[in-house]
């Protein structure tokens, strides 16, 4: 059985960032793009843009490419930060 959510890293003095069995698979099946656990944690410290989602969630997007844009969506507690999902998107649909 699978556990609700993955764990994964947590840096010092930082919240712990919790990747869901979602995200977990939708990065191992965009890895030929690129996107890796570690590209997701660099978006989410140091997002080029941060918008509002739905239900209080945060969307940190950087940059992938001259086309594309990394969108992460996260939700945010007092000690850690799940990614809920995330995805490339065209640069021009979203700057």
């Amino acid at each position: 059985m699978r556990q609700h959510y993955y764990r994964n890293f947590k840096l010092p003095d930082k919240k712990q960032i919790i990747f869901s069995p979602h995200t977990i698979d939708k990065i191992g099946r965009l890895k030929q793009n690129g996107i890796t656990q570690q590209k997701a944690i660099d978006t989410i410290q140091k997002p080029d843009h941060v918008t509002s989602g739905y239900l209080g969630r945060k969307i940190a997007q950087s940059i992938l490419s001259d086309d594309l844009l990394l969108r992460v969506i996260n939700e945010e507690t007092d000690n850690s930060i799940l990614i809920v999902t995330l995805y490339p998107a065209k640069r021009k649909r979203y700057e």
